[in-house]
């Protein structure tokens, strides 16, 4: 099924809806939530997704697995979008306490996606499409995170200041010049950014950098130019960084290649 809201088709009576949409550049789908599960897919083009507990960057031919429930925005960069729509009690157990999460898509997941788009909206129980969802679960059961979540704290003060560094991302942004603002000790800040966002501001610093670069990557923009701005010295102290947190150099992980 194309270009049809989950809304309109919730109710049919089967654990796994599968939906295939386009988007055009920039659209923007407002904060909402579902009663399933969902697994999106981008095909093609970049996704900015964003919940109440941080924002999440997801490049072509990834998803990004959002539990029932969970209210989040998604802005749209070009994207054409394969999701399955999961009952909750049909989850695998591996996938129920899943925070939402950014996945890579293993070739087989990726061309059961595409079938599973075109399968009728009460296909049989019996047969070709019911084994085809009842792998499409396995796969599920395998997804495989990738850091490309940038956490947000809950206190206002230090949330100020991370939102303000995703809109001036600097690698060499200090620590002591946070700690000083919140008046506390640099051993006080430490504990306590770890505390709120579950890394360490390096490691913290050093995911928004690869994250916000992802994006701008996809867009077409230099890795020389993004380097300079992120204030790396040059382009391949930008892409060691890059490799040291996915794994991958910047044109690879751009094209679903595997790690390196």
């Amino acid at each position: 099924m194309r270009n049809i809201a989950i809304d309109e088709v919730d109710h049919f009576p089967r654990p796994v809806i599968a939906i295939g949409r386009d988007y055009p550049p920039g659209y923007l789908l407002p904060m909402h939530s579902h009663r399933r599960a969902q697994l999106l897919y981008g095909a093609t083009g970049i996704m900015h997704v964003h919940t109440r507990s941080g924002n999440w960057i997801v490049p072509p031919q990834r998803a990004v697995w959002l539990p029932p429930h969970m209210p989040h925005q998604v802005k749209m960069q070009g994207v054409t979008t394969r999701s399955l729509y999961i009952e909750p009690e049909a989850l695998p157990l591996a996938a129920r306490s899943a925070d939402c999460q950014v996945v890579s898509i293993s070739p087989l997941l990726r061309q059961l996606l595409i079938e599973a788009v075109e399968m009728p909206l009460e296909y049989a129980q019996q047969g070709r499409d019911a084994c085809l969802v009842s792998l499409l679960l396995h796969e599920i059961a395998r997804l495989s995170a990738l850091p490309l979540h940038i956490p947000l704290p809950n206190d206002v003060r230090l949330n100020a200041l991370c939102q303000s560094f995703l809109q001036q991302p600097n690698i060499h942004l200090s620590p002591q010049l946070w700690a000083r603002q919140l008046y506390m000790s640099i051993r006080t800040f430490s504990r306590f950014f770890q505390a709120q966002t579950g890394l360490s501001f390096s490691q913290w610093r050093q995911r928004a950098c690869v994250v916000l670069a992802l994006s701008r990557l996809a867009a077409g923009d230099g890795v020389t130019q993004i380097a300079w701005e992120l204030g790396y010295e040059n382009s391949a102290a930008f892409s060691a960084m890059f490799r040291r947190v996915l794994g991958q150099t910047p044109s690879s992980f751009l094209s679903g290649g595997s790690p390196l």
